[in-house]
This record gives C-alpha cells, sequence and structure tokens, in this order.
C-alpha cells in the first residue's frame, strides 16, 4: 500500500444553517475498520441532500454527529482491500452511508456498496450515477413495482433522478409520461419518454389518466393534483415527503416515502444497461473541488439538467484557505 498522508481535505458543515456552514476542513484520514475499502476518491456529485443535512432538514443526520463531512456517492480509487475482486487500483463508484461523507480525498466503505466503474464511463460520470440511479431503480422497481406494460407518470423528468428514473422505466418497457420544464421538454423526450408535458404551459392532470404509478420528485400541489390520476390499486412513490395515508386510502391507492439505500449489486445492474447503451448519465456541470459555494448555489437553485460533479483530484492549492482544523 503506497503511503498515506495522515490528513486530507474535507467539505463539512460543524453547524446547521445557510450557505455560509459549509467550509473545508484538513481532518484525519479515515482508518478502514475489518471488511472496509479505503478510497481515494476521485470525483463526487452533488445531491439535494446535500443542502438539505447543511439546513438540518435531513432526519437521517443529528446535531450529535457534527462535524459533518458532505457528500453521498463517488467514484474512486482502491487503496487498501481485503476483497477478491475490488482490489487495490480498480476504479469503483457507489452510495456512500450516511456517516461517511465523500466530499473529502479519502473514504472508507464496504464492497457491498461498491460497483467496479464500466471502462466505458470516466471518473467524472461514474460518479453521477450511484444516488440518482439508485434513487430511481428503488423507487420505480423495489417500492413503485414498475412492470412492463405499465403507465408510470414521472414528476421532473429532467433532473438528476428523474432523467434516469425515464430512462429505467422505458428500458423496463413502460409507457413513459413525464413532466419537464419548457427548456427541458426535447431533452427528456430525447431520453426516450412517450409523452413530455411542459408544465409551465399545461396542467398536467388534464392530459393523463389511468396511471398504475406516480413517481413524485417534487410534492407538495404536485402530489396533491396525482392522486386522481392512478388506477385503483396503483401507486404513488414519493422521495421527498411522507405522502397522507388517507388520501391514499381514499383514492384506492397505495403511497410511500422511501429513502434510496447503498446496493452494489443494483449498481452492476444499472451499469449493464449503461454498457448496453440502454441508459445514459447527463452530466449537467463539472466543478473544482474548490468551487463547492457556486456548485452548491447552483444545486440548491434547482432546475438543472442532469447532475453536477466535483472533480476531487485537484491540487491541494486548489483548496481555498484558511483551513479549519477541528480542536482549533
Amino acid at each position: 500500500m503506497p503511503t498515506l498522508p495522515r490528513s486530507m481535505h474535507a467539505l463539512l458543515i460543524r453547524r446547521f444553517g445557510g450557505p455560509e456552514v459549509v467550509e473545508y476542513a484538513e481532518i484525519p484520514v479515515p482508518v478502514p475498520r475489518d471488511g472496509e475499502l479505503l478510497l481515494k476518491v476521485e470525483a463526487a456529485s452533488l445531491n439535494p441532500v446535500d443542502w438539505k443535512i447543511r439546513s438540518g432538514k435531513y432526519p437521517a443526520v443529528t446535531e450529535a454527529m457534527l462535524p459533518f463531512v458532505l457528500g453521498r456517492d463517488l467514484s474512486a480509487t482502491v487503496v487498501s482491500s481485503n476483497d477478491a475482486e475490488l482490489v487495490p487500483g480498480t476504479l469503483v463508484h457507489g452510495l456512500m452511508a450516511t456517516e461517511h461523507g465523500s466530499f473529502a480525498q479519502y473514504v472508507v466503505a464496504s464492497a457491498s456498496e461498491l460497483a467496479p466503474v464500466p471502462a466505458m464511463l470516466d471518473r467524472i460520470v461514474a460518479a453521477a450515477v450511484p444516488l440518482a440511479g439508485l434513487t430511481a431503480w428503488q423507487g420505480l422497481f423495489d417500492h413503485g413495482g414498475l412492470r412492463a406494460g405499465q403507465r408510470v407518470l414521472i414528476h421532473a423528468g429532467a433532473g438528476g433522478v428523474g432523467h434516469m428514473a425515464v430512462q429505467f422505466a422505458k428500458a423496463r418497457g413502460a409507457t413513459v409520461i413525464a413532466t419537464a420544464s419548457t427548456d427541458d421538454v426535447e431533452f427528456v423526450r430525447g431520453l426516450g419518454a412517450d409523452q413530455v408535458i411542459d408544465y409551465k404551459k399545461q396542467r398536467f392532470d388534464d392530459h393523463v389518466r389511468d396511471l398504475d404509478l406516480v413517481y413524485d420528485l417534487i410534492g407538495g400541489e404536485t402530489q396533491e393534483r396525482s392522486w386522481p390520476l392512478l388506477k385503483k390499486g396503483g401507486t404513488l412513490v414519493c422521495t421527498v415527503a411522507e405522502p397522507p395515508q388517507d388520501k391514499a386510502q381514499a383514492h384506492g391507492v397505495k403511497a410511500m416515502r422511501y429513502t434510496a439505500q447503498p446496493r452494489g449489486d443494483q449498481l452492476r445492474e444499472i451499469d449493464a444497461l449503461i454498457q448496453a447503451g440502454k441508459v445514459k448519465p447527463h452530466l449537467a456541470r463539472k466543478y473544482a473541488f474548490g468551487d463547492a459555494k457556486e456548485a452548491l448555489r447552483t444545486l440548491e437553485g434547482g432546475h438543472t439538467t442532469g447532475k453536477l460533479v466535483f472533480d476531487m483530484t485537484g491540487a491541494i492549492a486548489d483548496v481555498p484557505n484558511p483551513i479549519y482544523k477541528p480542536g482549533d
């Protein structure tokens, strides 16, 4: 194993709040426990969960867990490992357990959370796949039970999760209806959606009925208007808010909220679709690790087409000073 530095740079919060609480820090390189791999992070994608954690609106991250390194998914090179397949030097990607933030130069992970990166993907695009891909996969298939021949409405079809969901559903043989803004209609149609509804010009509930599944990435009024569109026995799956069960019962449907879980085996299935040309992750923009505030501002502003990704390989000089050292 190569000689490792004792410390590394990471992007973390010490308290919950607005964008001003995000800071760069110098912290110890993590030490893997039995069964864990040590990874050198190559790239890490940004997700809405990052600003939700920062603001204290993500229940899984409590004040007792501060300081907390942000970031959930990545591509990385294996540094040390006892796994027979994911040996040192292997480029992998995966969704990290909540306590292992990916906005850092090194992380530890379990082999079960990871998959080898297909040769056709570069490290930047590979980092864009895990959280968005697993969120869409688990929502559509594990929780939504989507099958070939069924009809699904995907709200926000151009976003990080939405654009993967459109492609997964189409690859599974479903009829795919998606909502998108005017600027993104052609992009979503190009992903394979059978029908794209411009939510800025049309009320989606005037244009679709008899759905087996509503995949809701928005919540609020959008969710409220979606209930009558489902068939009896249909399903509404949401990522942002717990759907009221009384509403579900009143419409004779099932409803649930869920959080994506690390699953290296499912990530391999997603990678197989990418290799087969049936799914293409879309990169909206790449940022240097030192441009965190701009990147997070763009993320929180919403309406990005595809994914935002940090290139984590910049020199230490690229990280702004001052560096906060825990304990100072």
